[in-house]
Order: C-alpha cells, then sequence, then structure tokens
C-alpha cells in the first residue's frame, strides 16, 4: 500500500505564470502517469491524497475551479483508468460536495469490482483527525447503545471505524512539493509507515522519481517498534 502527498501544483503554476488550475490539471496528468507505473510495479493499493478537508480554506474561486476539475475528472477520465485497470474507491466525507459530484463518485466506484490490477483510492475531503474523530462517536454511539463494553475498546475497534477499516496499512508514503509533514494525511494509519520526501512538485514528478523512491523504500529495514 501506497500513499501519496501531491503537493506543489499551485507553486508550479505561479513558477511558470499560470494560474493555479492550470497546476492542477498538470497534476492530473502526472497522477495518471503514476497510476500507470503503481500498476507495472504491481502496487495493490495507491491511496492519493486529492483534497483535504482544510481545502475549503482557500479562495472560493479556486475552490470552484478545483470542484469543475473534479467533475472533469469523473466523468472524461474514470472509465479510461477503469479500462485500464483501476478500481476506485472514496476516502473522506463527501457530504460537503454537490449531488451530481456524490453522484458521479458513487457511480465510479462501482466500476471494475472484479478485474482489475490496483485499487486506487482517492483521499477527497479527507483529514485524519476529523476521521478519527467520527470513529470516536461512532464507537461512543455503540457504547451508549449498550453494543460494546467500554472495555472492548481497543486498537482494533478503532481500526474499524475508520474510513481505512477495509485497507492495510500504508507501507510507503511518498511527499512532493519540499514539506517533509503529512499534513492531516493518515495519521493512525501511518504510524509505522516508511517516508520519502521530494522537493519536486507533483506536476514535475517523474515515473523515474516514484521508481527511486520504491527503491528507497526496498533498501530499509521496518522493525515497527522491535529490535
Amino acid at each position: 500500500h501506497l500513499g501519496i502527498i501531491m503537493d506543489g501544483n499551485r507553486r508550479w503554476a505561479k513558477s511558470k505564470g499560470l494560474e493555479s488550475i492550470k497546476g492542477h490539471k498538470q497534476g492530473i496528468e502526472t497522477a495518471k502517469l503514476i497510476i500507470k507505473a503503481a500498476i507495472e510495479e504491481n502496487i495493490s493499493y495507491l491511496t492519493l491524497y486529492a483534497f483535504s478537508s482544510e481545502n475549503w480554506k482557500r479562495d472560493p474561486a479556486e475552490i470552484k475551479d478545483l470542484m469543475n476539475l473534479l467533475r472533469f475528472f469523473l466523468n472524461n477520465e474514470i472509465n479510461s483508468l477503469s479500462n485500464s485497470g483501476v478500481k476506485l474507491s472514496i476516502l473522506g466525507d463527501l457530504s460537503q460536495f454537490d449531488n451530481d459530484i456524490k453522484k458521479n463518485i458513487l457511480k465510479a466506484s462501482t466500476l471494475n469490482q472484479k478485474n482489475f490490477k490496483i485499487n486506487l483510492i482517492m483521499a477527497i475531503n479527507y483529514g485524519a483527525r476529523q476521521e478519527i474523530t467520527r470513529a470516536a462517536k461512532e464507537i461512543c454511539k455503540k457504547v451508549l447503545k449498550n453494543e460494546i463494553h467500554i472495555d472492548q475498546i481497543d486498537e482494533n475497534e478503532i481500526k474499524n471505524n475508520l474510513y481505512t477499516k477495509d485497507l492495510p496499512d500504508p507501507d510507503l508514503i511518498i511527499r512532493t512539493g519540499g514539506d517533509s509533514r503529512l499534513s492531516n494525511f493518515l495519521l493512525w494509519q501511518g504510524a509505522y509507515t516508511e517516508l520519502v520526501f521530494f522537493k519536486k512538485t507533483w506536476p514535475d514528478f517523474t515515473k523515474e522519481d516514484f521508481l527511486k523512491a520504491i527503491s528507497e523504500f526496498k533498501s530499509r529495514e521496518r522493525r515497527f517498534g522491535g529490535y
């Protein structure tokens, strides 16, 4: 399971004197390239951090452009990805999106349920703290309904109430754009995840960079807190 924080789209656009949306559009082209590379490398799960719950704080005009870009992606790219062996699922709270976007997300999630080569997970309106808070509320409801006893709350119970309950924890998280932090991405799941950071912005990220990160991961010894 490989996760990617696709950072730097706006900086890439600014460096070229372009509008922010141009950077996001180029970011989609990079994502398509990396999805293909992940299939070639037999990656089972690929989680892309596409839109965080904090991104709503951005300029309304940029938010509108991002929503239209999401619409374009769902209408024009999903079938092509599905035909290439991609099964799509979503992490995050979809309640804030317009109905047409929610409808298309649900439709896209029903494609390619059997004959797929990779599980592509898009983190959209996702934030790890919000995810953990939501899980805590769900567990509290179970306790209040006497469905479970408080002493039964353990790591496994928390895991089973996260968005990622059916997914393995990420083995590797890659972040582009020069920052060395997780930025509210898979905080619970990433407890023992290996991290690789690139100064390159996401639109400049290449297949060679991707393979370099995988090679770096393979060279590391994972002890999961042991000796």
